[in-house]
């Protein structure tokens, strides 16, 4: 192979691992500024930070969706359930359906772990924590999402950002 078709490649090759850092800017911005709470909400409950960061990421498009910006919400929260707090109204599965909307981040993440721990998602706690695949699969099986591929979108987030 000579220089010339040696240093095409790798120009290729930068340019194409420079578009994909840009891309994914966002995602990697969201993971380090959430990181933290995670991983303490892991420790507190027992959910899986990785399952936790990827819904974050899925569910509020990296913290730039509506429902983020507006309501501090990252995770796709309705309001049934018993919740007295403030919501916003959002066209989602039905037209102008209620979120839950939260002071800080921290709440939304924080409540997210509560909202897990109800009895419909009793089954996520017998995985290992370690076992993401398990949870994703679980979370989409015990109805968390409206989304046939909502696991497979999780599973793709974990391993393509290594949580």
């Amino acid at each position: 192979m000579n220089w010339l078709k040696v240093k095409s490649i790798l120009v290729a090759s930068l340019v194409a691992c420079s578009l994909y850092a840009q891309q994914n800017q966002g995602y990697w911005e969201y993971i380090t500024q959430y990181e933290e709470i995670a991983v303490s909400e892991m420790y507190r409950s027992g959910i899986p930070a990785s399952i936790t960061l990827a819904q974050g990421l899925l569910e509020s498009g990296a913290g730039k969706s509506q429902l983020a910006v507006k309501s501090n919400n990252h995770f796709g929260i309705k309001t049934p359930g018993g919740w007295t707090g403030p919501y916003i109204l959002v066209d989602d599965d039905r037209p102008k359906e209620r979120f839950r909307k939260y002071r800080s981040v921290r709440d939304s993440y924080e409540d997210h772990s509560l909202f897990l721990l109800k009895p419909r998602y009793k089954r996520l706690f017998t995985y290992r924590i370690t076992d993401y695949k398990a949870w994703a699969r679980g979370l989409k099986a015990c109805g968390y999402a409206t989304s046939p591929t909502y696991a497979q979108s999780l599973i793709r987030i974990i391993e393509m950002y290594s949580l």
